[in-house]
């Protein structure tokens, strides 16, 4: 007879089979229920389910930028904006956004910020204050753009007017009301008290006298003008939407009274200068209207005494850094070639003759510098030190004291008196534009224009001529 024995239950290895069911919570209240199927309409097997994301709830993702371009992304209004961080003004790190059309022009004004930040140059922002951004503008824009003379006016403006006055403002929070303030106040401010000069030294408010010594209207409209030039710069970075110096009304000056020779103090003038050193300078300065520095810094290179030409290429100036140095002209216009009158010809060969004899006397002292008007030994001409032997000679020769520059405009009112046409003083003048001619000179054009009517009134009025005489124009055959 077989044996039925039956086998132990087959227990499942670890890992394999369902999981055991979890022990009741025995603090839960809630009668257990069977789990409910995703369909529950009968006759139907329940549909199989995949966890789906609507596509409603995707999240657009922004395009990857290499490391080192900061965050780049399109705006809802279409440009593109890029956002990084650089080092500011004041020391810190902050983050600075800038636009552009294009993805790409957004990139590449990025990546000029982060490489100056990089080079150590502070990059403003509109979150730096008017001092600040001044500053950076300075030593990191208009250094690269201006004459050194003319950044070292721009300096002082803005050390003395510009960040005393409205330093602490935030740039992206300046406007026009407060231009308009700050330049009021500097036209009705004595500057002893706003710079505090009357505290260094016993005078003005200091012994109980206010000197109300105020601005001039051209010393206001120049300070106007550097902010404006300021601010440009910071639109044209994106850095402000608007340039809001701009929509203050510039100061309106009287221009600079200024009064010229006339014909015969001309005349006196170029005589008594025939007997001094410089006599070429000076009938050079009153014939052709050349400005100071033009003069000081004219070569032998430069003329062409056969064809009787000047070509006017550099300017000799005084820097801070530099000492007496060559600069490219005002303007690009007074880079010019002019014609040489007769006269001057014969004087500055008269004048070589007499630098070949100082050369000679001076031996090894001499200082060779190519220049046409030089100290006794061959060095450049310092132009306050001329200035001042100008006045000198002015003195000794009992002629009116006058400004070097006068000579310049002195020229110009001859030209104009003379009837010759107001293009062709410009071009000799080497004004940029007519405008600056016609404006500088419009009080001489009035009164020849009145004269012209005064001689136009003489032929018109009552005269003993027969009716009958033909007009003086027409041909009596």
């Amino acid at each position: 007879m077989r044996s039925t024995r039956r086998s132990p239950p087959r227990v499942p290895p670890p890992g394999h089979g369902p999981p055991p069911p979890a022990p009741p919570n025995p603090r839960s209240t809630t009668p257990s229920t069977p789990p409910t199927s995703p369909a529950t309409v009968e006759g139907h097997h329940p549909a199989h389910t995949v966890n789906q994301r609507s596509p409603s709830s995707e999240l657009p993702r922004r395009k990857a930028t290499p490391n080192g371009e900061g965050t780049i992304y399109q705006r809802k209004d279409g440009r593109w904006e890029a956002a990084g961080y650089v080092l500011a003004a004041d020391g810190t790190r902050k983050r600075v956004r800038v636009y552009g059309a294009t993805r790409r022009e957004a990139a590449d004004k990025l990546a000029e910020k982060i490489a100056d930040s990089n080079r150590g140059l502070p990059v403003a922002t509109a979150d730096s204050t008017i001092g600040d951004y001044l500053t950076y503008w300075l030593n990191g824009v208009a250094v690269h753009r201006l004459r050194e003379n003319t950044q070292t006016r721009y300096a002082a403006c803005v050390r003395l007017h510009l960040i005393p006055g409205l330093g602490t403002k935030k740039v992206a929070r300046l406007t026009a009301k407060d231009v308009r303030t700050f330049l009021d106040r500097l036209r009705t401010t004595c500057q002893c008290c706003a710079q505090g000069l009357d505290t260094e030294r016993k005078v003005c408010c200091a012994i109980g006298e206010c000197c109300q010594k105020r601005l001039s209207p051209l010393t206001v409209t120049y300070v106007h003008s550097v902010l404006k030039s300021a601010l440009e710069h910071a639109v044209r970075e994106d850095e402000l939407p608007r340039n809001v110096a701009r929509n203050v009304k510039a100061t309106t000056h009287r221009p600079r009274h200024f009064r010229p020779l006339t014909a015969v103090e001309a005349r006196q003038f170029l005589d008594a200068a025939r007997a001094d050193r410089l006599h070429a300078l000076y009938e050079l300065a009153l014939r052709t209207g050349l400005r100071k520095g033009e003069l000081l810094g004219l070569r032998w290179e430069d003329l062409d005494l056969n064809v009787g030409t000047a070509t006017i290429r550099h300017s000799l100036q005084r820097t801070r850094t530099g000492g007496l140095t060559h600069l490219p002209t005002k303007t690009r216009a007074s880079e010019r070639r002019i014609a040489l009158p007769t006269e001057c010809i014969h004087s500055l060969k008269e004048h070589k003759q007499q630098q070949d004899t100082e050369r000679e006397t001076a031996g090894a002292a001499w200082q060779y510098s190519g220049l046409v008007f030089t100290t006794p030994a061959g060095r450049p001409l310092d132009p306050a030190n001329f200035t001042r032997r100008f006045r000198s000679f002015l003195d000794r020769a009992g002629l009116r004291r006058i400004r070097f520059h006068d000579l310049r405009h002195s020229t110009a009112t001859l030209l104009l008196e003379q009837g010759v046409d107001l293009i062709v003083i410009k071009e000799l003048l080497g004004h940029a534009h007519i405008g600056v001619t016609a404006g500088v000179y419009a009080h001489v054009r009035l009164r020849l224009q009145r004269e012209a009517i005064d001689a136009l009134g003489d032929a018109l009025g009552v005269t003993n001529d027969d009716p009958n005489d033909p007009p003086a124009t027409a041909v009596v055959r």
